[in-house]
């Protein structure tokens, strides 16, 4: 059985900052989870053992969309609460 999860936020601050917290936020769970992300325009994609996702900011919204695999579908609430606490900290 697969775990997913997806949160949204607004913002108002420029579309660069949102992009640069993007960046930021994909560095975080390369090194503390183990994924690597790459770009497609305003779209970061994230990939690892057990785990995909996305994050997308247009329209004053940023949405983030993550699947996790059987074995790592234990962590989803610790990592939903993670990308949560880790939007409300950076963006406006």
């Amino acid at each position: 059985m697969m775990a997913k999860f997806r949160l949204t936020k607004p913002y108002t601050m420029e579309k660069k900052e949102v992009r640069d917290v993007a960046e930021r936020l994909a560095k975080r769970l390369e090194k503390e989870h183990g994924v690597t992300s790459s770009w497609e325009g305003d779209c970061v994609k994230i990939r690892g053992s057990g785990i995909s996702g996305e994050m997308t900011f247009h329209d004053g919204v940023i949405d983030v969309s993550v699947k996790l695999g059987m074995f790592v579908s234990m962590f989803e609430p610790v990592l939903k609460k993670e990308v949560k606490r880790y939007l409300d900290d950076h963006v406006t």
